[in-house]
């Protein structure tokens, strides 16, 4: 058997366990939930053929609508402070803080924690009145606050803790894409009197924009489907008040099991993942593939 033989079947090995995780638990639930969203269900295992009823009745749903404009509003704004504040720490932890290890352990510790941990130690900390944040912001006047219970902030509060829950994870992704920067380059620019802004400009930046690519992805998706686009909600606000965090997660979630509208839910979710495919295949077609060639 030859190397090349061998090497090809150590990587087919190591592929087929994920390659089956994502066959038992994406693609057949896939299969199964765009197969039910044709079938009226209840609760009790009745399925009658709908089909595309599920499908007309969400352009009525102005529930459905809010959600999506709450979901959007959300991602517009989590997605891009994320990539900058994640992104500031890596340069600062490979300019400022090389080789300390326990700095980077201690951006990274937040995303160790189960979802439903973190959620429930801001909620503590939230506390109207007695919290740690309103004792904190008491001599600014802003004791009184109620960033959980106050429909206008709300919303930013769900964005700044999905952020401080991120932003060690992606300080990682992006610290890994600037390892693979040649330091030669960097070395040769400033020998040429290229300044630090120059240097990110032109070296670091056109280098590092396929990590972006992928931290601007990977980002969009968990913002829409991910843990944080329900749990943080869930154990948080449950959607309120006033459903000003209602996201389109947790919409689907709540026609599913508490009001039993099972085809709904699956028929919303296959609206949600084929709106990702889209606007992933988009982001692949404006960066030419995640190539990120440039003119």
């Amino acid at each position: 058997m030859t190397k090349r033989r061998r090497e090809a079947l150590a990587a087919y090995a190591f592929l087929t366990p994920d390659v089956l995780g994502l066959l038992v638990f994406v693609a057949v639930p896939m299969l199964l939930a765009f197969g039910v969203a044709f079938f009226k269900v209840d609760g009790f295992g009745n399925y009658q053929f709908n089909g595309l009823g599920n499908y007309r009745l969400m352009a009525g749903d102005e529930q459905l609508l809010k959600s999506l404009r709450i979901t959007a509003i959300y991602v517009l704004a989590f997605v891009p402070i994320a990539f900058v504040v994640s992104f500031g720490l890596a340069m600062l932890v490979r300019n400022t803080f090389r080789g300390i290890g326990w700095v980077r352990s201690a951006f990274f510790l937040p995303h160790v924690v189960s979802l439903v941990v973190v959620a429930l130690i801001w909620q503590f900390l939230l506390v109207d009145k007695r919290g740690a944040v309103s004792t904190l912001l008491g001599p600014l006047g802003l004791g009184d606050v109620s960033f959980l219970g106050t429909p206008s902030l709300a919303l930013g509060t769900y964005v700044v803790i999905s952020v401080w829950f991120v932003m060690g994870y992606q300080m990682l992704v992006f610290l890994a894409g600037l390892k693979d920067v040649p330091k030669e380059l960097e070395e040769a620019a400033e020998i040429d009197g290229a300044g630090a802004w120059q240097r990110f400009r032109y070296v670091i930046w056109p280098l590092l924009r396929p990590t972006s690519f992928f931290v601007v992805v990977n980002s969009t998706i968990g913002a829409v489907t991910g843990l944080q686009a329900f749990d943080l909600v869930f154990v948080l606000t449950k959607g309120g008040p006033a459903r000003s965090t209602s996201t389109v997660v947790l919409y689907i979630y709540e026609q599913a099991f508490t009001f039993n509208n099972i085809g709904y839910a699956a028929a919303l979710t296959t609206v949600v993942v084929a709106l990702l495919v889209v606007c992933t295949g988009l982001m692949f077609g404006v960066t030419r593939g995640g190539r990120f060639d440039e003119d």
